[in-house]
């Protein structure tokens, strides 16, 4: 179960797989292919409580044969477990009590059974005393979290490894938490947390059972480009020299970053165009697809209307290499949601920015909290009045 430094953790891929198996955007051909190698890995690993899952689910087609050997493999695996840890517990110490109570742990998790797993990985817990592998125990949670994409579980096991961390621990695992917090912040939309604390993890990222190293670049410069500043977005994305080793590796990627940075407007909608499939196809990002479509446009727009006090359509739509209609189409419909600050002069084809004054937005804000705190005095002297 132990994922070798540099190879990601063989549930997590799988978990991939069976996410393109259920992506509409992926050809039947391709589903074929991906069909044939998810059986392939439940056989491998014996893993009966998945395969009766994904029958039930009509992911993979019911081989009773394949089934029964898998359930027999497990039983005969599970008896020998649970000789070990009699053996442990009659003949020997804590430390190879606990062992015996973890790979029991790891034989569950390694067969797809969550329920049995939790369970035995707080048996487990409660046989260990170091804070260090009480920590390996919260990684191997939250490992099965995003297995199954299970938040709730996630949320609870990244506050049970902060609680841990006041206790003590060693910076290698504070530093693969980050990774994992960022990447729960990404997969539930918090784009401005996963970005600090991807970027705090870039120079000691050892996290590699959950993702290749050229993914987390990705995730890296994906959530940062929509986050940080133009000043930040320099310093930190496009000239660190991290992110240079291996955005190149990536398609698409390097124009996308350095095309926004330069406002090389033209060559940004080609790579944008480019990095959508890769995102819609991306596990954790596909359910904030639009929305990060929207965010990304959102960001540009707003760069280059920050230049001007007034623009012809015609010139924006020029510089986007997109015609006047789509543009006209965008930017109203940005305007109305109140992401950006400009109006459209339909009449005369011009773009006239009306930036916000900072401090007649805050003069409202004040009066409209101090309107609510009136509001709960008033109400609370009736009460004490009573």
């Amino acid at each position: 179960m132990e994922a070798q430094e540099g190879t990601q953790q063989p549930h997590l891929v799988l978990a991939n797989k069976l996410f393109l198996l259920s992506h509409s955007d992926v050809p039947d051909i391709e589903k074929v292919q991906l069909r044939e190698e998810v059986f392939a890995s439940v056989k491998d690993d014996d893993m009966a409580p998945l395969y009766e899952t994904l029958v039930a689910e009509s992911v993979l087609k019911l081989d009773q044969g394949v089934m029964d050997s898998m359930r027999a493999k497990n039983q005969e695996e599970l008896k020998k477990l649970d000789e070990k840890i009699a053996d442990a517990e009659e003949n020997l110490g804590e430390s190879e009590v606990r062992e015996a109570h973890l790979a029991k742990s790891l034989f569950f998790i390694r067969i797809g059974d969550k329920e049995k797993a939790l369970e035995q990985l707080k048996v487990t817990e409660s046989k260990t005393v170091a804070v260090g592998q009480k920590m390996d125990l919260v990684f191997y949670t939250l490992q099965l979290g995003f297995f199954y994409m299970d938040f709730d579980l996630i949320s609870k096991s990244i506050d049970k490894a902060k609680n841990l961390f006041e206790e003590g621990g060693d910076w290698e695992r504070k530093n693969r938490l980050k990774v994992y917090e960022g990447l729960y912040c990404m997969s539930t939309r918090n784009f401005k947390k996963a970005a600090d604390l991807f970027l705090d993890s870039i120079s000691t990222f050892t996290t590699y059972e959950i993702f290749p190293y050229d993914i987390f670049i990705f995730y890296t410069v994906l959530t940062s480009i929509i986050s940080l500043d133009r000043v930040s977005l320099k310093q930190k994305v496009v000239d660190a020299p991290e992110i240079l080793t291996v955005i190149g590796k990536i398609p698409y990627l390097t124009e996308f970053l350095n095309s926004l940075y330069d406002c090389q407007y033209k060559s940004f909608f080609k790579a944008f165009a480019g990095l959508t499939e890769q995102i819609k196809l991306d596990r954790y990002l596909h359910p904030h697809f639009r929305y990060y479509m929207r965010e990304i446009r959102t960001v540009v727009y707003s760069q280059f209307l920050e230049s001007y006090k007034s623009v012809t359509i015609e010139a924006m739509a020029k510089a986007f290499g997109v015609t006047v209609d789509f543009i006209d189409l965008e930017l109203s419909r940005f305007i109305a949601a109140g992401k950006l600050h400009c109006k459209i002069d339909k009449v005369a084809g011009v773009l006239e920015t009306n930036r916000p004054d900072a401090k007649n937005s805050l003069y409202q804000a004040t009066i409209k909290q101090g309107d609510f705190l009136l509001n709960r005095i008033q109400k609370l002297s009736r009460v004490i009045d009573l």
